[in-house]
């Protein structure tokens, strides 16, 4: 599957790092702004993949996150605060799977 369109909505620091290697549609938000942010891309169809900062799923209905597990059309990664221990890839490790762009030395 080819990611032609990508949206990150994250914290300052992560929406940031995404704009640096080359994702566009990153924007900060956190809280319920970052979930209306969320279902309003759900809703438009306009990107394939989604990426969510972890933080904004603990103020997600569980509705809304059982449509982001779900969700194939656009796909929806949650992406892990650098320096938390969730049992979740790195967002090293996320870049390269699914942007194919190896970020190691760029993310501390």
């Amino acid at each position: 599957m080819k990611f032609e369109r990508i949206a990150v909505i994250a914290e300052r620091e992560l929406a940031l790092g995404f704009k640096l290697i080359g994702v566009n549609d990153s924007f900060i938000a956190d809280g319920n702004e970052a979930v209306n942010l969320f279902m309003k891309f759900m809703d438009s169809k306009t990107y394939n993949l989604i990426m969510v900062s972890e933080s904004v799923k603990m103020h997600m209905s569980s509705a809304v996150k059982r449509l982001a597990d779900s969700s194939m059309f656009p796909l929806v990664v949650f992406i892990p605060l650098p320096g938390k221990e969730t049992g979740a890839e790195s967002i090293e490790v996320l870049a390269k799977t699914v942007l194919g762009v190896d970020i190691k030395g760029l993310v501390k």
